[in-house]
């Protein structure tokens, strides 16, 4: 039995080695040796401290001292876990940019999403640390009264989420850079943006701190939603990210496509249950919010490579949209954009007005048209093919800002800068006038479908002649 245990532990512990990404034991390893960790762990646990012993000593003074211990303790963490650890997790990937050390990575065999999943638990791993060792300084505030424990759980749980998207998206940064201009503008984007999203972590917190108790029945979906798309948007990242760094034989559209379809499912059906009693409104609003999402993260799914590597067509098959190409990205986000859009209507369909249910189908068309046209505008410029998807992003970019700005500043000049129109395509005025007027908003709206359906058809053509002319 003493012999063979010894044996079995040594099967087990080089199976778990296997298992176990070894990216991620290189940067553990690699981060818990830095300075950086010690200092700001050092300097978390003697602020953290310091704020209980002024607490402890004015507990008497006050009864409700705890809810400030504990957004003092959370500001401390947010700090940590909202700024430092992105950051961290955001240069190594930079580095291997710099130092074109990403080929010698891919040649080691583990893949991109392995790569990044690596970096990116290392962060979390480490951000786990400094929120255990937080934790009985978070616990402390509720024992000086003025807080409850649930409370205290759920902001911990939503520091968690938001600290995962942060770092999945300072991740996917780091994938974007190209040359070192580029590089050099998306750090200081990136310190930008990690200042304000401390911002809203911090405010998120205190928020946590002075609603939670007084949620009831469905309001609890307030704090789900962020949880959810902070979440989701995190996968969704690092899916985009390993997708971009993949090479063309992978299949890799499956992950980010089948993330983008849960996350516009989740977003729609939470947004439902929240809004139930909001009747045509809640409907209105959803169907908004939806549009815009398949607007923004569609660009990217729409905006795909032309065509796909031999490997995924020489064997034959069934057609599938979530194989890799721009032809199946387009039709993908159309497809799920027009089951939302069948949905909406249905559960509005009784209970809303001209004008709500005008807005319903006017947020789709403006998508629709937006996406549609970027497409046919950048096919229409003579750019190299492996240029084509930034190329689209940019007309699309251009076109937004064309179409929202110049339309009200010619209407200003000739009659009236809200001119039904004049700004038939502009997608913030026209669900205006969409809302206002209900006769004309039918025939805008009739109007707005009339170019998108067209729009749609000829990008959706495009795309299939480019596909196919890429598989020959």
């Amino acid at each position: 039995m003493s012999a063979t245990t010894p044996d079995a532990f040594d099967r087990l512990s080089e199976k778990i080695a296997d298992t176990v990404n070894p990216i991620v034991v290189k940067e553990v390893r690699q981060g818990l040796r830095t300075r950086v960790f010690w200092l700001f762990f050092s300097l978390m646990l003697v602020v953290n401290l310091f704020i209980s012993l002024v607490c402890f000593a004015t507990a008497e003074e006050s009864a409700n001292v705890g809810k400030g211990a504990f957004i003092a303790f959370f500001v401390v963490l947010s700090f940590v876990q909202f700024f430092i650890i992105p950051y961290t997790a955001y240069r190594p990937m930079a580095r291997e940019a710099e130092q074109e050390t990403w080929v010698l990575l891919t040649l080691t065999g583990i893949g991109p999403r392995r790569i990044l999943g690596g970096k990116i638990s290392s962060s979390v791993m480490q951000g786990s640390l400094y929120a255990s060792a937080a934790a009985p300084f978070l616990l402390f505030s509720y024992f000086l009264n003025g807080i409850d424990l649930p409370t205290i759980i759920i902001a911990a749980f939503a520091s968690i989420a938001y600290q995962v998207f942060l770092v999945a998206a300072c991740v996917s940064t780091a994938t974007l850079a190209e040359s070192r201009l580029v590089r050099g503008l998306l750090h200081f984007v990136l310190l930008g943006g990690l200042f304000w999203c401390l911002g809203w972590g911090i405010a998120g917190g205190v928020a946590t701190s002075e609603l939670v108790l007084k949620f009831s029945g469905s309001e609890w979906l307030v704090l789900v939603m962020p949880i959810f798309y902070f979440v989701t948007t995190g996968l969704l990242l690092f899916e985009a990210a390993a997708a971009r760094l993949s090479l063309p034989t992978e299949d890799y559209a499956r992950n980010p496509r089948i993330i983008y379809l849960v996350q516009f499912t989740g977003m729609g059906m939470l947004s439902l249950v929240l809004a139930k009693s909001g009747g045509s409104d809640a409907t209105q609003t959803v169907s908004i919010l939806l549009s815009v999402y398949a607007a923004l993260v569609g660009l990217f799914v729409v905006s795909d490579r032309d065509g796909m590597a031999k490997s995924h067509w020489v064997k034959g098959g069934r057609f599938s949209l979530l194989k890799p190409g721009a032809f199946r990205g387009f039709l993908f986000v159309m497809v799920s954009l027009a089951v939302a859009c069948a949905l909406l209507v249905a559960l509005g369909f009784e209970s809303a007005s001209q004008s709500d249910m005008n807005v319903m189908l006017g947020a789709p068309g403006y998508t629709v048209f937006l996406l549609s046209a970027s497409i046919l505008l950048a096919r229409r410029l003579s750019v190299m093919p492996h240029q084509m998807p930034a190329v689209t992003r940019v007309v699309f970019l251009v076109l937004l800002v064309v179409l929202t700005a110049i339309p009200p500043l010619v209407g200003e000049i000739v009659s009236d800068a809200d001119d039904v129109f004049l700004n038939a395509l502009n997608p913030t005025l026209g669900l205006i006038n969409l809302e206002k007027e209900s006769h004309d908003g039918v025939a805008l709206l009739a109007f707005l479908w009339s170019v998108a359906g067209l729009c749609g058809i000829g990008a959706l053509v495009s795309l299939r002649k480019r596909d196919v002319e890429w598989n020959a």
